[in-house]
């Protein structure tokens, strides 16, 4: 992906979209969700506040901070209870709904 000059997503786009949003939120991990946070952030800078993309782009960017701190992108669907026998041997799930605390 090309950032055009000065280095910003947004400058290369005449005009970013919420499935610009959703292509760059779609596979993201754990792992990658705060750099693809910032990409996200830069593509909706320049829009006004209250743009129905911008509201969009801050959503994801929500979603992503919450991911960033998790241990699975699993946020939807039906969660296996914490009592199950043999749960407290999977320290780390921590899915983005629920992510781990942050150090602060």
């Amino acid at each position: 992906m090309d950032f055009g000059p000065g280095g910003r997503l947004s400058a290369v786009m005449a005009e970013p979209t919420h499935d610009d949003i959703d292509a760059l939120v779609g596979p993201a991990t754990p792992h990658f969700a705060f750099q693809i946070r910032a990409r996200v952030r830069e593509l909706v800078a320049d829009l006004p506040e209250g743009d129905a993309v911008r509201v969009h782009g801050e959503q994801a960017i929500e979603r992503l901070e919450r991911l960033g701190y998790a241990s699975t992108k699993a946020d939807e669907g039906p969660h296996e209870s914490s009592s199950r026998i043999g749960w407290d041997t999977i320290p780390s799930s921590a899915p983005a709904d629920r992510p781990l605390p942050r150090d602060t």
